[in-house]
């Protein structure tokens, strides 16, 4: 509910107008970066198909933190961007994670029902009516249709620190009793965790200057399209992952994201995609 709220709050007080291309933009980065995964690292030896989509519903997903570290990058190097490219996060995050826990259930179900003919669309809605993503959905709404700010502040915001570190500490050891499964595959989840950020966030800055062609969307707001997709989460994805994905492994997911992914997003992709942005400006 929390991370739909700040989701919801975002697209409200962002310009429907501008943010149409760039929003449709990270919508689909979210949705392919699942399928990649499923298609990619589902596809390595010994990866169970359900922590991929786990893995790449993370990915797929928004990290608030690496998008703070680059607004400050951007401003230093005094390259340009819409105010409202923050609120570009959401469209990304959101569409990432109900992916991801819609098709672990389409997989899982097509596992059980091996020799009989599987509906999606019934596995769709049910997906779409778990407790996880009801919640998620809804709080989107509220925060578009109504002012919900102060309750945010007061209510959401502070609750959601309490419960998110007894979570923590809940995957931390389910991670810890499911590690043995992990020593046999972590080789590939460090390679995918590398390397996806940068190829992700390479997608993302394609798209993004095809739209400055197209409307005359800014460089850097080029740049925040890119790192928020180069971006993993760690705070909205795991338990809403958690929900909707309990089969997948924490220490998988988690592991790749916040060891690897996450640091790659920071250390790497935030220099690079400014210096090339300096570069495009002429600085």
């Amino acid at each position: 509910m929390k991370t739909g709220l700040t989701g919801g709050i975002a697209i409200r007080n962002s310009n429907p107008s501008e943010i149409f291309l760039p929003a449709v933009a990270a919508v689909l980065l979210g949705i392919g970066i699942v399928f990649l995964s499923r298609w990619t690292l589902g596809k390595m030896p010994g990866i169970k198909v359900p922590d991929a989509v786990a893995t790449g519903g993370l990915f797929g997903a928004v990290s608030g933190s690496t998008l703070a570290a680059a607004l400050p990058g951007l401003d230093a190097a005094k390259i340009p961007y819409e105010a409202w490219t923050a609120a570009l996060y959401p469209f990304m995050d959101i569409p990432a994670l109900v992916t991801a826990i819609v098709v672990a259930s389409v997989y899982l179900t097509k596992q059980g029902q091996a020799s009989e003919k599987v509906e999606i669309w019934p596995i769709i809605k049910e997906s779409l009516q778990s407790s996880a993503v009801t919640a998620l959905l809804l709080g989107v709404a509220l925060g578009i249709l109504t002012k919900p700010e102060p309750v945010y502040e007061s209510f959401f915001n502070p609750l959601f620190r309490g419960f998110l570190a007894v979570l923590m500490i809940i995957m931390g050891m389910e991670a810890a009793q499911r590690m043995n499964e992990l020593r046999k595959v972590a080789q590939w989840f460090a390679i995918y965790a590398f390397f996806v950020p940068i190829i992700h966030g390479f997608l993302a800055f394609g798209l993004g200057l095809i739209i400055h062609k197209l409307t005359g969307f800014s460089i850097g707001g080029a740049v925040v399209l890119a790192v928020i997709a180069a971006s993993s989460s760690d705070i909205s994805g795991p338990p809403t992952l958690r929900a909707g994905i309990p089969s997948a492994n924490p220490s998988a997911y988690i592991g790749a994201s916040t060891a690897i992914g996450t640091p790659v997003a920071i250390a790497i992709c935030i220099p690079l995609f400014i210096g090339i942005a300096e570069m495009m400006v002429g600085r």
